[in-house]
């Protein structure tokens, strides 16, 4: 059984629809739509690639605190990164990174 936190925002429209809107997504989606990303990325962040880079990146922030702070770990780059730079490949965007195996301890 899996278990995941998401606080929603109901929002009312015409005809009785009702739309779940997640504060943390930025996608407007219905909640049966919600339901399958939340149990997709659930099983996304699990894999085993997932659960070491994880790992890792929180052995790095435990053993540098300041240097981490306000950073996230870049496993391409082996070094702390500022989110935006990170999460956006470096400017380069993340579409050339899918799939890529990266150093982890």
């Amino acid at each position: 059984m899996s278990h995941y936190i998401t606080m929603y925002v109901f929002v009312f429209i015409r005809n009785d629809t009702v739309i779940l809107k997640s504060i943390y997504m930025a996608q407007k989606l219905s909640a049966e739509a919600a339901k399958k990303k939340a149990a997709r990325d659930l099983a996304y962040a699990k894999t085993p690639d997932r659960r070491a880079k994880k790992a890792d990146a929180q052995r790095r922030r435990r053993a540098d605190p300041n240097g981490a702070k306000g950073k996230d770990w870049d496993h391409k780059n082996q070094r702390w990164e500022s989110p935006a730079q990170n999460r956006g490949n470096d400017g380069l965007g993340t579409k050339s990174e899918s799939g890529k195996k990266y150093k982890t301890k």
